[in-house]
């Protein structure tokens, strides 16, 4: 895992949130559950996390720091 902090990003139109945790970009991804995505590295270790639905799974005012825009394009399931 790279020393970034972890971001989380809120998509508002997809209802989507996106854990940032690692400053390698995610190569695959695996959906662990429905609608829960893992993003790795090319290491295998985790690079994002994404959850849709994220307001009907997760109280989101719990959070702080959630930046209210759009996944950056790129990675495995848009994550980068």
């Amino acid at each position: 895992m790279g020393s970034q902090k972890v971001k989380l990003l809120y998509d508002r139109g997809n209802d989507s949130l996106y854990i940032d945790l690692d400053t390698e970009p995610g190569v695959d991804s695996f959906e662990v559950a429905d609608g829960v995505v893992l993003d790795v590295n090319a290491e295998g270790g985790v690079a994002g996390i994404d959850i849709d639905h994220a307001s009907r799974r997760l109280d989101l005012n719990a959070f702080t720091g959630i930046e209210d825009r759009p996944r950056p394009e790129g990675g495995a399931s848009g994550a980068r």
